[in-house]
């Protein structure tokens, strides 16, 4: 749904284009940018879980006489109940901000770099497997890279629960007492792990993308030529 999203805007935003032709590096970025933004509606209320699940499962190690949920929708039904539908998209405008510039990064580093190893491949979709492979890695790597201090702040939001006393007061109050607390090493604190998973995850994604979309248009149709 991303990647289709991510089509319908870069094509709205460069509507001047011919359908044959590729929409421009800025159309890229913009169409990256909305999807990002539109992303972060369904994303947020998932990660907020998901973090909620994970701070659980490392209290109840210390303390497992605690109730603890049984899945994501018991979590969901909690925060729901303990703090209402606006507790539910706690931490949205950081999620937004995080997955905005990063989707627009993501796909405008996919599109140049495609085309920089494999010139003309943006109109005429014949890249390699290989080309697909590091244009995807390097993209995924880009995404992380710019958003992964924001990340580091949401997650810390969205742990916090409307029970339990406030730690932070937004997301300056967030960055400044962490860095003034850890140093500014925190923001990038397991960035290396992030980026190497997000190398081959989004390798993975880009290719299985373009040939999904080549074996329903181009009858299956790519180029074999130093794939490895």
């Amino acid at each position: 749904m991303v990647f289709q999203i991510y089509a319908i805007l870069s094509r709205a935003f460069d509507s001047s284009v011919s359908v044959n032709d590729p929409p421009s590096y800025k159309c890229v970025a913009l169409g990256g940018v909305g999807t990002g933004a539109l992303q972060s509606l369904m994303l947020c209320p998932v990660e907020l879980i998901k973090i909620r699940l994970q701070l659980q499962d490392k209290s109840h190690e210390k303390t497992p006489q605690i109730n603890c949920h049984k899945g994501p929708i018991s979590v969901a039904r909690s925060i729901l109940r303990t703090e209402g539908f606006k507790g539910i998209y706690r931490g949205f405008s950081i999620t937004a901000l995080r997955d905005a510039p990063a989707h627009g990064f993501y796909f405008w580093t996919y599109e140049y770099m495609r085309e920089q190893l494999h010139p003309g491949c943006r109109k005429n979709g014949q890249e390699s497997l290989r080309t697909m492979l590091i244009a995807g890695g390097l993209a995924g790597v880009a995404s992380w890279v710019c958003c992964y201090p924001l990340d580091v702040i949401k997650t810390r939001l969205q742990a916090q629960t409307s029970s339990s006393p406030q730690k932070y007061n937004g997301i300056l109050d967030c960055l400044s007492r962490s860095v003034k607390e850890e140093g500014y090493s925190v923001l990038w604190r397991g960035l290396g792990t992030a980026v190497a998973r997000a190398f081959v995850v989004n390798g993975a994604i880009f290719s299985a993308y373009e040939i999904a979309l080549r074996c329903l248009f181009n009858n299956g149709s790519i180029q074999t030529e130093n794939t490895i």
